[in-house]
């Protein structure tokens, strides 16, 4: 018996997750709670202490990455598979770097998410197909995927979208999965400041998210 929390803001989606689930010859899965947002997630997770966390990194309020910061080190011996439309590499070292121990797109089917859920139990990180990868290391080294792209990134449009230094800085440690408090042991600056700049980031990016502002960087090049 596998106990199982579903984190995504889709209700079609965590619906249809919910069926493959239940029709898996596999494994037997006990749903222990759903969640629309991170702030709904945390609660959950104290109450039931599941075994697997399927979680959506584009949600509203808390992002999947935020959420990430927080339940990373309190839920040691939960698994987490990750399930997003984003296959960017960044956001991808961000995501494993912050704590997820598998990987797949939200357009694979139901057999990628099983093989993904089977790996992850058994303690190796799965990296799904069409997801790109940039030294995505596993915690173990042990690493299953199903393909590989290298890419490559430049800083470019900055002057586009009016980034400071100090912005570009901090936009590179956000991208690779640092907290605001860990940001602001790196430069030296108080944990308020890391959050205005966050903040103007954010704004000048026209995101309302890590997730967002991960791919609209990867995007463009700026990290």
């Amino acid at each position: 018996m596998i106990r199982t929390v579903i984190a995504d803001d889709h209700q079609l989606f965590t619906e249809g997750l919910k069926n493959i689930l239940r029709r898996s010859d596999r494994f037997e899965f006990q749903i222990m709670g759903e969640a629309e947002n991170g702030k709904e997630l945390l609660p959950i997770l104290q109450r039931t202490y599941p075994d697997l966390l399927l979680l959506d990194l584009n949600m509203p309020e808390s992002d999947g990455l935020e959420v990430l910061d927080s339940i990373k080190n309190t839920y040691k011996d939960m698994k987490i598979v990750a399930l997003t439309m984003y296959d960017e590499a960044k956001l991808v070292k961000s995501a494993f770097k912050a704590g997820v121990d598998g990987y797949i797109l939200k357009n694979t089917g139901p057999q990628e998410l099983l093989n993904a859920i089977d790996e992850v139990l058994k303690g190796k990180t799965y990296i799904g197909i069409g997801v790109h990868l940039v030294g995505v290391q596993s915690k173990n080294g042990n690493t299953t995927h199903a393909d590989k792209t290298i890419g490559k990134f430049e800083d470019k449009f900055i002057q586009k979208y009016n980034l400071t230094k100090r912005e570009i800085e901090i936009l590179k440690l956000i991208s690779q999965a640092f907290s605001n408090k860990e940001i602001a042991k790196e430069l030296f600056i108080s944990d308020q400041t890391v959050s205005v700049h966050r903040k103007n980031i954010m704004r000048k990016l026209s995101v309302s998210n890590i997730a967002g502002l991960i791919k609209i960087a990867y995007d463009n090049h700026l990290v």
